[in-house]
């Protein structure tokens, strides 16, 4: 019974890390997509991302997500490669 516990608890952390880090696009990625995909960005740090590009248009360049309370240049250097800012590259991949 303590085998199927280890076992179950196992599949849980690895199907995190496979949904952890894939890249996301910031300019039309839902909170949750946001949380899910980017390391360091919980719940309400997705919401202030997608209430920043709501206010203020879309993000040009991935290093203005600076502007969101929370969120700094080692979060953003932490995510670089899974920010997406547009969908030509999600198709390049």
């Amino acid at each position: 019974m303590k085998s199927i516990y280890t076992l179950l608890l196992m599949l849980c952390l690895m199907s995190s890390a496979v949904f952890a880090g894939q890249p996301v696009n910031i300019n039309t990625a839902n909170a949750a997509a946001l949380a899910q995909s980017l390391d360091g960005i919980g719940m309400s740090k997705a919401q202030a991302i997608v209430s920043y590009r709501q206010k203020n248009g879309v993000f040009k360049h991935a290093d203005e997500l600076v502007n969101i309370k929370g969120i700094g240049l080692k979060t953003i250097e932490k995510n670089r490669t899974n920010i997406q800012l547009n969908d030509d590259e999600t198709k390049k991949k």
